[in-house]
């Protein structure tokens, strides 16, 4: 078995379609083929916090189960093969919430891939906070075709 360690945001650009401000991880820390762990620091200049309760900003737990579906992204991207499809999210299940996480906390993203059938996939995501969980959740997703790019015209 394989392992990645230690990767900075370049490889996730690579994996992922997603760019700023909704590219919500910082590093891959590891990555083996069936589960991966990533790094996300949550900045005070975060554009959620502007709205998200301004006189006490939290991360919005959207925002959380979205950086955790990025991370299940990335690792099924190294299982694609080639293919031009790109994950996107079909369900989320049991979601629990356990611990706010506020502007400057780092979380740590655990995702597994449980099953695969066709184009469909089955993970489970844990992000921590330190020793805390702060949220823990089952998802799945698909393969959607990604466009083509747009023609260049000739001059």
């Amino acid at each position: 078995m394989e392992t990645w360690s230690r990767m900075n945001c370049d490889p996730i650009k690579t994996a992922i379609p997603h760019r700023g401000p909704m590219l919500l991880l910082d590093e891959i820390v590891e990555q083996t083929q069936d589960s991966i762990i990533c790094r996300k620091t949550f900045r005070e200049n975060e554009f959620f916090f502007q709205g998200h309760y301004p006189d006490f900003p939290i991360v919005p737990g959207v925002i959380l189960c979205e950086s955790a579906m990025q991370a299940g992204a990335v690792l099924l991207s190294s299982q694609l093969n080639g293919h031009r499809g790109v994950p996107v999210a079909t369900r989320m299940n049991d979601v629990k919430f356990r611990k706010m996480v506020l502007p400057g906390d780092t979380v740590e993203i655990h995702v597994k891939l449980t099953e695969r059938l066709a184009d469909a996939f089955f993970l489970k995501a844990k992000m921590m906070s330190g020793s805390d969980v702060v949220v823990r959740f089952e998802f799945a997703c698909t393969l959607a075709p990604r466009p083509a790019p747009p023609e260049k015209e000739m001059a």
